[in-house]
C-alpha cells in the first residue's frame, strides 16, 4: 500500500488503461479467430443421430449433433462429405452427401436423405434411429465459392441433386454483402419427389429479386402450373440468365440427366468455363 501510495496516480491510470486495452486486443484477437471445424479429411469421425423427421415415404432429414452447441462442420460452402454404412448384405459402403445446413447452423448438422428401395447407403439410413453414429469423412470436392465470383448463377438440379445447390443458395442470400443473383431449375418425376419444397419456396418469398425457382415435373397433378416433361433447352434459355463471363451453371442430377444438360448449355453457347457438375 505504501509503495502504491508513492506512485503518481496519472501513472497508475495509465497502466490500467494499457492492461484493459491488452485484455480487449486479445479477446478480439481469440473471438474473430475462426472456430476450428470438425471435419477430418483422412479419417472417419463419428457423429450422434439425434433426430429423425420423416419428410415422406421415402425421404428424411437427419439430425446430427456436433461435440459442443457451438461446435461447426467446418464444411466450405458447395463441398460435401463421404458417409460410411452397411448395406443390406452387411458390406461396407461409401457415399458422398450435401448437408442442407450451414456453418452458420452451430452444434449440428443436417442430412436430407431420399432413400431408395434398391440403394446400398439408402438401407443404412433406413435402418438407422436416434442414438445411433453416423461415420463421416472430409470436406471432399471441387467446387470453390467466394461472395461475388460471379454475377448470376443458373442451376439444373433433379432430384436428390438439390442439396449443393440449397447448400449454394443459402450460403448466398444470408450473406447481405453478397448480391449474387440465382436462377434454380429443379426437376422431378412428380409433385412428391420435391425436396425442400417449403424451404425453397421460402427462399423466393423472402428474396424475390435474387433468387428465383422452376419446377418442372415429369408426371404433373392437375393443375399444375410449373415446367412440364423434361429440362429443354428452351426451359434453361428462359429460366437462367444467358451465358456471359460473369455467369455460371451448375449442375447436379443423375447421371443422364447430367449428361443431357451438358448437351443443352453447350448448344445453348455455355463455354466450359460457365459451367460445374457436382
Amino acid at each position: 500500500m505504501e509503495f502504491l501510495e508513492s506512485v503518481d496516480p496519472q501513472i497508475l491510470v495509465g497502466a490500467a488503461v494499457a492492461i484493459v486495452a491488452i485484455g480487449v486486443g486479445a479477446a478480439f484477437l481469440f473471438s474473430s479467430r475462426k472456430a476450428k471445424g470438425c471435419l477430418d479429411p483422412e479419417n472417419f469421425k463419428e457423429f450422434k443421430l439425434v433426430k429423425r423427421t420423416q419428410l415422406s415415404h421415402n425421404v428424411a432429414k437427419f439430425t446430427f449433433e456436433l461435440p459442443t452447441p457451438t461446435s461447426i462442420l467446418g464444411l466450405p460452402i458447395g463441398q460435401h462429405i463421404s458417409c460410411r454404412g452397411k448395406d443390406s448384405q452387411g458390406e461396407e459402403v461409401i457415399k458422398p452427401y450435401t448437408p442442407t445446413t450451414l456453418d452458420s447452423d452451430v452444434g449440428h448438422f443436417e442430412l436430407v436423405i431420399k432413400m431408395y428401395p434398391q440403394g446400398r447407403m439408402s438401407h443404412h439410413f433406413r435402418e438407422m434411429r436416434v442414438g445411433d453414429y453416423l461415420a463421416v469423412k472430409g470436406p471432399k470436392g471441387r467446387f470453390r465459392y467466394t461472395p461475388g465470383q460471379v454475377r448470376a448463377f443458373g442451376m439444373l438440379a433433379g432430384g436428390s441433386g438439390i442439396t449443393p445447390m440449397y447448400q449454394v443458395a443459402r450460403a448466398i442470400l444470408e450473406n447481405p454483402k453478397d448480391q449474387t443473383k440465382v436462377h434454380l431449375i429443379y426437376a422431378n418425376v412428380t409433385y412428391e419427389d420435391i425436396l425442400l419444397k417449403e424451404e425453397l419456396d421460402g427462399l423466393a418469398t423472402n428474396y424475390p429479386d435474387q433468387f428465383k425457382v422452376y419446377f418442372v415435373l415429369n408426371q404433373p397433378p392437375e393443375g399444375w402450373n410449373g415446367g412440364v416433361g423434361f429440362v429443354s433447352k428452351e426451359i434453361i434459355q428462359t429460366h437462367c440468365p444467358a451465358p456471359a463471363p460473369d455467369v455460371q451453371v451448375l449442375r447436379c442430377g443423375p447421371p443422364p440427366m447430367n449428361k443431357a444438360m451438358a448437351g443443352h448449355l453447350n448448344d445453348i453457347g455455355y463455354a466450359p468455363e460457365m459451367q460445374f457438375q457436382f
